[in-house]
């Protein structure tokens, strides 16, 4: 079924040809210009974000330095109140050696110096692995004895490590009864004499440090900018209750509507991530994109104005001459008008008047020649039928009188005599199914007799298709050729099937044999006989038959041919229907 085209017009043509010269370079230049000004504006924020992640991470960097200093000077170093020459010159080993209360205030005195150094920032757990107190220095008080963290795993896997110093990451300081989140640096303290590890100092440093940093930072910000340890894990962010969870689980934004810059540590083995949502840039951009579409805006109106005006005046010749047309086509030939345009329209519409004058007179003349041509074609085809079966018929009459068998040649002529009367019947071309099939059976009489009752004839039709018309002389030539070419051969058990039935465009009729088939090139020739592509003599009498079913009816209907080796064949007749139903009958002959 060939797809209704959809009619435009020109002057809608016009139109949206207009349109889209101007839409698609203001189109084209809105995506640009706006892509660009989003990639500065993108590449100038992520400058900007990475410069404030390293100078943030230089600071907590420079700070963790200054811890680390202040741990090998306390562990190593020397207490300011005594004279290098003095043995107890080393006050944290002294006091591990021994825990008495002199050495006690010693180094408590030197740790709270470096305390106050620091702005209380930081506070020193000095564990005493030499069988002495332990030593808990700093302003967050009170302090809870009853926590040991030498039993902790870190403790335990850092006191036999080859490390001298270690960094704990973020977690809830255990050691004070305030439970504050902190990070700490410990260090192992070792006599300067033996080597032997006397104990470990862990400088535990407040949260509010790193919190101090990222006050700095704007507001918006503050919220977005997280520190991860090399696991994947939040040692920091404003929100605390997101502290030891994965980052990538959590907040980690997504890349494709987020600026995100990442920054690891010199000297630690943390990362720094911060973050901005692409809708929270300039507003520049958005000031540009309201920019062209404004003037897109405009552009696009006054395009659309000069567009409709130009468009009616070029169109409205056009439309008169398609009225013209219209007229042309229905045969109204008497109201085509005259178009005065003084230009290529105009010339052609005078030109248009003068075709469609003489195409009235050829029209004429041409279907008068048609008519006249269809049926001698058809009073031609139909000659070409009756000689040949006649002679076949007559052929039989003759082989049988030499067989001497009376009877049979009375009902063999009186079947002649009816298919003589029913071919020369004056009355017109076209008969129903009920006489096309009672000629078959008359036919069939005489095929019966000379192939000794091997052969017959099966009918199944539908009751309601026996009253269609049909072309006369359709079927015999059919069934001839299937008893000739497909059952002549064979012993017994010969059958022609005929069927006739509703198909999707009209009613269908198969003609099939269960004769030995054709093999391919016979059925290739055969198909080009029914196509009008080759001049088969064996196969006069189907190509005639198609010949006058598609002058009768159009190109659209006609025969099939099907056959395959040992299988058969089947020649299909597609006819058009005058009236719809569904019954089927067995009738036998």
């Amino acid at each position: 079924m060939r797809r209704k085209i959809t009619f435009i017009s020109i002057k809608a043509k016009m139109l949206i040809i207009c349109l889209t010269v101007v839409i698609v370079p203001i189109f084209v230049m809105t995506v640009i210009s706006y892509a660009s000004s989003q990639r500065l504006l993108e590449q100038k924020y992520t400058e900007l974000l990475m410069d404030i992640s390293n100078q943030t991470n230089v600071s907590i960097d420079a700070y963790l330095k200054e811890v680390e200093k202040i741990s090998l000077v306390a562990s190593f170093g020397m207490n300011s109140s005594v004279k290098a020459t003095a043995e107890d010159n080393y006050p944290l080993q002294e006091y591990l050696r021994d825990d008495n209360e002199e050495n006690e205030n010693t180094a408590y005195g030197m740790l709270m110096n470096y305390i106050m150094m620091k702005d209380r920032e930081i506070s020193f757990y000095i564990y005493n692995l030499n069988g002495g107190q332990d030593l808990f220095v700093g302003t967050d008080l009170p302090y809870d004895y009853s926590y040991k963290a030498k039993e902790e795993e870190w403790f335990k896997f850092f006191q036999v490590s080859n490390s001298k110093m270690m960094t704990l990451d973020t977690h809830v300081d255990q050691q004070t009864k305030s439970k504050k989140l902190a990070i700490a640096h410990a260090r192992k303290i070792l006599d300067m004499d033996s080597g032997t590890l006397l104990g470990i100092m862990v400088v535990r440093i407040d949260l509010s440090v790193i919190e101090v940093v990222n006050s700095r930072l704007q507001r918006a910000l503050r919220s977005r900018f997280t520190i991860v340890d090399e696991a994947d894990n939040i040692i920091f962010n404003a929100n605390t209750a997101l502290i030891g969870k994965k980052f990538s689980e959590t907040v980690r934004p997504d890349k494709r509507d987020h600026i995100i810059v990442e920054s690891r540590f010199d000297r630690q083995r943390w990362t720094t991530y911060l973050y901005m949502p692409m809708s929270e840039l300039s507003a520049e951009g958005d000031i540009l994109r309201q920019n062209i579409y404004l003037l897109a805006f405009l552009m696009l109106l006054f395009l659309v104005i000069i567009s409709i005006y130009l468009s009616s005046v070029i169109t409205r010749p056009i439309k008169k001459l398609m009225t013209n047309i219209l007229h042309v086509e229905k045969g109204q030939f008497e109201q085509v008008e005259d178009i005065h345009s003084r230009d290529e329209i105009g010339l052609l519409s005078t030109r248009f008047n003068r075709m469609s004058r003489e195409l009235k007179g050829l029209v004429s003349q041409i279907q008068q020649e048609e008519m006249k041509k269809a049926a001698a074609e058809i009073r031609a085809l139909q000659s070409q039928i009756n000689p040949h079966f006649l002679y076949n018929t007559l052929g039989s009459v003759k082989w049988i009188a030499s067989m001497q068998q009376a009877d049979t040649i009375v009902v063999m002529t009186e079947a002649l005599i009816a298919m003589l009367r029913y071919a020369a019947r004056a009355e017109g071309a076209m008969v129903s199914v009920r006489e096309e099939l009672d000629n078959l059976r008359n036919y069939m009489t005489i095929q019966k007799v000379r192939y000794y009752n091997r052969i017959r004839m099966d009918v199944f039709a539908d009751d309601t298709l026996i009253e269609q018309r049909m072309p006369k002389l359709i079927l015999q030539p059919i069934v001839e050729n299937a008893i000739f070419h497909g059952l002549a051969e064979k012993e017994e058990d010969g059958i022609v099937t005929i069927r006739i039935a509703r198909g999707e465009n009209g009613f269908i009729i198969d003609v099939h044999d269960n004769g030995e088939g054709m093999d391919e090139e016979t059925l290739r020739l055969v198909k080009a006989s029914l196509a009008g592509e080759a001049d088969n003599g064996e196969s006069i009498g189907l190509h005639n038959v198609q010949r006058r079913i598609q002058l009768y009816y159009g190109n659209k209907y006609g025969i099939e041919c099907n056959s395959d080796q040992g299988a058969g064949t089947t020649f299909r007749i597609c006819l058009p229907e005058e009236e719809n139903s569904q019954e089927m009958k067995h009738l036998g002959a």
